[in-house]
Parts: structure tokens; sequence; C-alpha cells
């Protein structure tokens, strides 16, 4: 059956709809207009038809998800009882389980396998850090106010629900849906008055009246506040993880014996003051990370176990065809590295160790993308950016960040301390270098510049030897002008030099040591939002007389490992249970007895909606000397269903072996006999 063009489509809708403006204004009959119309209509019906055969609706029931989540204390408001606050949420007891697996996973894929220096650095953030590391003037959103009554909201996100809204418009053409979907995806690199001409053009107004938006203006987002009694020292809540392990690289690169390149990892709170926090986990005040800062050479970005991840093929979605055709690439990593589309192997390693992980912990394939980012939305500073987004409910939402940021946050620091964040890497030949040697008149340089010489003279022998391009236009400019100002200096002043005070000549430079600031690539967690994706993801409704509700939680990161059940409440099942216990608390597995008076199928559904992979049902036949059954259990997977008899004394090793991910249920369910069980 040929597939009709979803696009061609819209085309012809968007087409008819303009014969049929252009009838009524040129005053056509009634008939005619009719007729137009009609044909419309047709079109338009035929099109939704279509969008639902090839575009299915997603059929998420989030009204039944968030009951659950507020019922089984997956998430519930901060301090309910005082009403809650707003971007504030505690996390129950499974989903602090689950976030513990999480993290504990997390820390096997990443710190084990690369050997990482795992570190735990303060919350608390001094004032001159952060004005360093530009988040004094720069962590900041654009923020609009309701122009009456004075709310607040986040410009780009009320930017982003209208575009969200007016692409729901079926009817739309393929260009005008590519243009709505390129502002929605740059809609947090606007400039205040971009932002300003795009509300006026689409109607952006406030969500809760409708009223007029002022001008967008910039937030800082961090919290403030005071350290120690005398309020002489001003600090902040640490608005990510990052800068605590710029802080600690000349002690990390000590620790490890002064090889290079190395990774720092710590995973931690961050806190934003955020504007309008909306869509539960995905907008909050207080969240869980986890970052990583791989320092490497700037010149030399290769990694060593790039080869084991090359054969991959990510969902990439680079700035090219965000900007084009809005189509994922598919390309392995390999490829997209080879071809530029990523910067180097170091990212595209980390992007595809990112992207394995996600999967391992129930992150849905065909719901995760790398979106590239913008020219528009990238700092100044970096390379090359990618964000792992995930489709949620809410939309496409960024969850993980992996960026190149160069030298930037080293040399900073190193500039405002004056201590020096370096790496060095040993050349066995010795690597021939082409400068411009300075040669200086020192006594002259000495009175010019008395105490500041020393300043003055490091700059003009580095630019000799780093910089050809800029120490010849120092050259020529004192050649032609009979002097050159250089500067401003670390000192922060300008200089003017003259040609008795230095001079250059061609030399060869032999390089037995390379020395550099290292460049970071940084993989981010944000692990609330990651956790919120497992949920999502997680969640479905089982269909049957009684519809119920799943989590359907990888075994490795599920809370609750596993149920036992006695078949009833009977006293004489207690002490079979209790060794079962036992041996699951030998291999750390969690799990939950339900002893209740409730049928087994009642039991198993309460646990399927907590997330738990396996049941354990102890029965009749378990208890009966007689029986060839006897001290079996039968053990229960919970999205097929399916049941098999397993000796009690295989049975804490096997479940630790398929948790561990050494064994899947599909070979259990070979290995044992499997059981038919109505569920009632």
């Amino acid at each position: 059956m040929e597939t009709v063009d979803i696009d061609g489509l819209r085309a012809s809708v968007v087409k008819q709809g303009g014969i049929v403006r252009q009838l009524k204004k040129d005053g056509a009959s009634q008939e005619e207009v009719t007729k137009a119309v009609k044909v419309l209509q047709e079109l338009k019906a035929k099109l939704e038809e279509e969008v639902k055969k090839q575009e299915p609706e997603d059929t998420f029931d989030k009204a039944t998800f968030d009951d659950v989540l507020l019922r089984k204390m997956f998430v519930v408001p901060s301090f309910e009882i005082y009403g809650g606050v707003a971007g504030l949420y505690d996390f129950g007891p499974v989903t602090c389980a689950l976030k513990a697996n999480f993290i504990n996973l997390w820390k096997q894929h990443f710190i084990l396998e690369e050997d990482m220096l795992e570190v735990e650095c303060t919350n608390l953030t001094p004032y001159c850090a952060l004005k360093t590391s530009g988040h004094v003037d720069k962590f900041t959103d654009l923020m609009v106010k309701d122009s009456k009554t004075g709310e607040c909201y986040r410009a780009d996100k009320l930017l982003e629900a209208k575009m969200d809204q007016l692409l729901k418009d079926i009817t739309l053409s393929k260009e005008q849906r590519l243009e709505l979907e390129h502002i929605r995806i740059q809609a947090d690199s606007y400039t205040p008055d971009q932002l300003d001409e795009l509300f006026a053009k689409y109607g952006v107004v406030a969500l809760a009246t409708g009223n007029p938006l002022t001008h967008p203006f910039p937030f800082n987002l961090m919290f403030s506040t005071q350290i120690g009694p005398e309020g002489n020292l001003q600090g902040f809540l640490r608005p990510e993880t990052a800068q605590g392990m710029f802080m600690n690289y000349r002690r990390l690169m000590d620790y490890n014996g002064r090889k290079f390149p190395f990774a720092a990892a710590q995973v931690g709170t961050g806190f934003r003051n955020e504007i309008s926090p909306r869509a539960g986990l995905l907008r909050v005040r207080e969240f869980p990370m986890a970052e990583i800062e791989h320092f490497c050479n700037p010149n030399d970005k290769r990694h060593p176990k790039f080869a084991k991840v090359a054969h991959l093929v990510l969902p990439l979605f680079s700035r090219e065809h965000q900007q084009g055709d809005g189509k994922l690439l598919t390309l392995t990593m390999g490829e997209a590295v080879k071809e530029g589309v990523v910067n180097n192997e170091t990212l595209g390693y980390f992007m595809a160790r990112t992207y394995l992980f996600l999967l391992r912990v129930g992150i849905a394939p065909e719901k995760m993308r790398f979106r590239q980012h913008l020219l528009t939305e990238m700092a100044h500073y970096a390379s090359d950016c990618w964000d792992c987004e995930i489709k949620l409910s809410y939309g496409w939402t960024e969850c993980v960040g992996i960026a190149d940021r160069a030298c930037f946050d080293l040399k900073k620091h190193s500039e405002a301390t004056k201590v020096e964040m370096t790496a060095s890497v040993a050349h066995e030949v010795p690597i021939e270098k082409k400068v411009l040697a300075a040669t200086f008149n020192n006594r002259a340089i000495g009175v010019a510049f008395k105490k500041e010489q020393a300043v003055v003279k490091a700059y003009l022998k580095t630019l000799g030897e780093e910089d050809l391009e800029a120490c010849q236009k120092l050259i020529d400019a004192m050649a032609a002008n009979g002097s050159a100002e250089v500067g401003p200096l670390d000192n922060g002043k300008t200089y003017t030099i003259t040609p008795d005070l230095v001079s250059y000549k061609p030399a060869v430079l032999k390089i037995h040591e390379e020395k550099f600031i290292p460049s970071v690539v940084e993989p981010s967690f944000g692990v609330g939002r990651l956790i919120y994706s497992i949920l999502e993801h997680s969640f479905y409704v089982r269909e049957g007389e009684e519809k119920r509700t799943v989590m359907a939680f990888k075994p490795a990161v599920a809370a609750i490992k596993c149920s036992i059940m006695p078949i009833n409440n009977s006293e004489q099942f207690n002490p079979t249970v209790e060794k079962i216990g036992e041996a699951l608390r030998y291999y750390a597995l969690a799990f939950k007895t339900d002893a209740s008076s409730a049928s087994i199928g009642r039991r198993y559904a309460r646990t399927d909606e907590i997330g738990v992979p396996f049941a354990i049902t102890v029965d009749f036949e378990t208890l009966n000397e007689k029986s060839e059954l006897f001290n079996t259990v039968t053990l229960r997977e919970r999205d097929s269903m399916k049941q098999i008899r397993i000796p009690i004394a295989e049975l804490a090793s096997t479940l630790n072996d398929v948790v561990k991910e050494r064994k899947t249920w599909e070979e259990l369910l070979a290995q044992y006999p499997q059981v038919d069980v109505k569920e009632e």
C-alpha cells in the first residue's frame, strides 16, 4: 500500500486555505466559497487521518502516571503540609533507592571503567571563585513579568510553550513547521530584543492572565548567602559541581602521579533560583548532579578507548540538520568524528559511553537524541557541545550536556590567583618549533617599566614563541610608527613598546617538554531529570479486565529487586520466608515481604506498581517433603508475567546474576521449568 506524503498533504491544505480566503476577499458567490470550503474540509480530514496512521499519538497517560507518583510516594512536594514550595520536591523510599542504584551504576560505568578520581566538594562557594568563572556576571536567564500582576516568567520557556501550541496545528506547511521548530530549539539563545520581537510576532502573553509582558531582562539564578557571622565574605550555593574540581586540579594532578590525561568526577547537589519552576522534577531549585571533568592535551584529543565505541550509531541531531531538514543523522561515531560532525575523539567517546549508560538504566532508545548546540548557543570559549535530549510528556528535554570547554576555566582561575594550572608532555625526540626569539635591552626596560619589567618581558617573550602572527604585527607597528601598544596584560595595564626595548629574530626552539593548560571535556548529568525520565519511560498500564499500572524498572536500577510472597498468611511459611530473606541479604538484594491476606494476583499488582522486577512465591509444594518440588519456589518476572520453578538453594545467586546483568530472564526460562499460573 502506497504511503501518502504528509508534507505534500499539508501543503495542499495551506494552498486550499489560501484559495478560500482569496474567494471571500474577492466577493465570490456563496456557491463558489462553499465548494472551496468543502474541498478544504476534505483535505483537512484526510490529513488528520494520515497523521494518525503515520504519526500515532503518544498514548502516555499523564494523569494516571502523576497519580501513581504521588500515591506511591515516588515524588512528593516538599513541606507539603505547609502548602509546599515551588521547585522543591522530596523523594520517597522507592525513588531514594532508585537514585542510589542509578548513582552506583553511574560510578561503575564511568569512574571505575575510566579510573577517574572521585572528589566531594562543598556546596558553599565564595564569591571570588564564581566571579572568575563568569557565573556572577553570566549565570542568568531572561525574565519577563506580567505587566499588571507582576508575576514572573522565564522568557524562553514562554516562547517554547507558544511554539508547542502552534506546532499542534496539523495544517502547517513543512516550511512553517521547520521555522517554528527552529525557534523552539534556539529559544534560550535569543537576545532580549529578539525575544521581544518574537513575543510580539506570535502573541506571547502571560500564561495566567493573558496580560502583556514586560521587556525581557536578565535575572541571576544563584542563591546568595553570607559566609561567617561578620558578613564580610559573600558566597553562593554552587550552581554546578565543576568548579570544585577545577579548584583541586593541582592536587588531583599530583595524586595521579602527574600522569596525563586524567579525569575527575563528582556526584553532588546544585542549586538554581529558578524564575518559575514548572514541569515537576525537570525545573527545580535544588537538584542532584553527576559531573566529569576529563583533562586532556588541547593539541591531542584522541582517546585510547575510542575504537571500542567507534562502531556505535547514535541518534545525532547536528546543527546543520536542525537548521535544515530537521532529521537525525545516521552515522557511526567513528564516521561522525572523521567527518567533523563531532569535534574530537574524546568528546565522541563520552557521547557514546553516555548513550550506552542511558540504555542500561532504562531510557528508550527511540526517545533519545544528541543535539548539537547551535553557534548562537555556544559559549565563546567552547569547541563543541552536545546535549543528550530525552522525549518526555513535556517534550524533548535536555538531561545530559557533553561539552568541550577548552582551557577556559583553568586559565581564568590561574590568571586570577597567579597559581599555575598546567600539565606537560615529554617528547622522546625533541620537537622543533619556529619562533621569533626576543632580545631585551634590560637597562632600557628597567628604566621604562621599573618593578613591572618582569610582566612586560614575560609577555613579549611568550608572544614570540606562541603567537607569531601577533608578534610580527608588533614588529611592523614599531617599524612604521616608532612604537606600539600591548595589553592589557595580566595586571590589567597597557604598555608602549619601542624598538630600543626589544628586538626579534627568527630561531628554532627545541622542545623537550611541552607545557600547556589542559582542555576539559565535561559530561554533566542531571540526575533528577534522568530519574524522572526513567520513571516516565518505565510506566505503562497493563491491559485487562482491571487495568493495572506498572513501573518496568530494569533489575539493575530497581529499588526493590524482588518480593517474597507466601501463598497465604499461615505461620507455617515463616521459616522458609526468613531463610530466603537471609540468602537475599547476603547478596545485598533489597526485597519486600508481602504475607497479607490479599489474593496472590493483587499482591503481584502491588509490587508491579512500584517496579519490583521479580516475585518469589512460597507455596504448599515448597514445604511438602514428599513432593519432588520440595524446597523449590516459583519466580515470576514482572513484564512477561511468566514464572519458573527454581530450587531455593539456587535462588539468591541466580537473582544476583540477573541483577548484575550476568544472566537474562530469557536464559532462566531456558534453564528452569516454566509454571503456568493464572493471576487473579
